[in-house]
């Protein structure tokens, strides 16, 4: 009997050994933590929630023939990197150094393929933190057709964020968040950008303001009025984009804890002060306090807070939301007399509100940040030697991401096509990339 149950446990010991090297599981591996893992599934979803408020957003501010088509871009992005992603995306973006620190590069990253029991230092697992990365890989591109919305073959567009998202979004995302990228560690503690400042809304803004003037206006514009055709669409859109953005933000802490709590409270407060500010202007401007304000309002204080989420106290989130809806209200009032068509201000709220925070923050960064930064450069560090590190990261996304996107934009359009014909144009998307009507109505325009 003494025998057989040693030989049972020799036995259920060496079982266990095999499941645990089966499974990923082993003594000194690190463990799953349920509350941080269901933080960031939540955040996940909410982040993916974002994608069909711009859409809605977007899709309410065109005219009625092309609202189905203008919709389409925002889902067909979910589509096409939602495939991209985790076949490539994610392994050029967080996979170790190659071509010189240009992207990253992981096997083990290629289709997923070898993360399967990996559980990552934030104690979740890394399947998780992959797909949350890859919401915001879907919806930076989605941004960018807000600049050239009811005039773009839908066919060109595919093939556009297709590869923006690979030479574009991928070195960007790289530099900026992977452990070995050169913006991640410029300077003392490395260019800030906690949720996406340069990584999403600046590179998706300027990308936005190359497309619009290579592209050109849409026929008739500025000399015919081209009214949104349901501004009550547009302000679910904003409000779902609120709601998503506490996802975008405070998911970025990858934790449940201070940190986290921090980021959504400054979400709100931004979110909140930029549409405040944008009412109280045009209410002295115009006299009166439109919708599409208080929703542009709403989305220039979530851009701005969005790289300073995680280093700026309440005060803070303030002012950058007030500075933001400020300079963004003037940048659209200035698109406007220049003439240029960046039909849904893609380049004036993103791209410029992007630009305010990374920039802006500096002023407002909690001490306790700045005495940690000041440690690890080995004596001290100045706030202006953070907005010279900010500045950097600022132009090199500006330079690069408005190269390149000017390269494809011009390969799209010698190949497959971009810009629409004027008989397309004049029919809309929904009937001439779609053969649809979003309203069924006998006249779509």
């Amino acid at each position: 009997m003494f025998m057989g149950n040693k030989l049972r446990s020799s036995l259920l010991v060496l079982f266990a050994l095999m499941m645990a090297h089966n499974t990923g599981w082993a003594a000194e591996s690190v463990t799953s933590d349920t509350g941080t893992t269901s933080w960031m599934l939540t955040s996940t979803a909410l982040v993916l929630l974002m994608v069909p408020g711009l859409a809605m957003f977007y899709g309410g501010l065109v005219r009625t023939k092309n609202v189905l088509g203008t919709m389409m871009h925002s889902f067909a992005a979910m589509v096409i990197i939602g495939v991209i992603w985790p076949a490539v995306g994610y392994a050029l973006s967080f996979g170790p150094n190659i071509l010189g620190g240009l992207v990253g590069w992981n096997s083990d990253y290629f289709m997923l393929q070898g993360i399967d029991n990996a559980i990552m230092d934030s104690h979740i697992p890394e399947y998780v933190f992959a797909m949350f990365q890859g919401k915001f890989a879907i919806i930076t591109p989605a941004l960018i057709a807000g600049a050239f919305a009811e005039r773009v073959n839908f066919k060109g567009y595919l093939l556009f964020i297709a590869l923006w998202s690979i030479v574009v979004y991928t070195p960007i995302c790289h530099w900026v968040w992977a452990a070995d990228g050169f913006l991640f560690n410029l300077g003392a503690a490395g260019a800030i950008d906690f949720a996406g400042g340069t990584v999403v809304h600046i590179s998706s803004g300027v990308t936005a303001l190359v497309a619009a003037l290579y592209l050109g206006a849409r026929r008739g514009y500025p000399r015919n009025v081209m009214h949104p055709n349901n501004l009550v669409m547009t302000l679910m859109g904003a409000g779902l984009l609120w709601v998503g953005w506490f996802g975008f933000n405070a998911g970025s802490a990858i934790s449940s804890d201070l940190a986290t709590a921090r980021a959504l409270t400054v979400t709100q407060m931004a979110a909140a002060a930029g549409a405040f500010t944008w009412m109280m202007v045009e209410l002295v401007h115009y006299g009166k306090a439109t919708s599409l304000g208080v929703a542009s309002g709403i989305l220039a204080g979530l851009v701005a807070i969005t790289p300073a989420a995680g280093v700026v106290p309440p005060f803070g989130a303030f002012a950058l939301g007030a500075i933001a809806a400020l300079i963004c209200y003037m940048a659209i009032t200035l698109k406007n007399k220049l003439g240029y068509d960046d039909s849904l201000d893609a380049f004036g709220v993103h791209g410029v509100g992007g630009i305010v925070g990374a920039l802006f923050l500096t002023f407002f960064i909690r001490p306790s940040w700045m005495a940690e930064a000041a440690e690890a450069a080995g004596g001290s560090w100045t706030v202006w030697q953070q907005l010279g590190v900010q500045a950097t990261a600022v132009g090199v996304t500006v330079v690069f991401a408005a190269v390149v996107s000017l390269v494809l934009l011009v390969i799209v359009e010698k190949t497959v096509g971009l810009r629409i014909g004027e008989s397309d144009e004049m029919s809309g998307l929904d009937h001439s990339m779609h053969g649809e009507q979003g309203y069924g109505l006998i006249n779509p325009n």
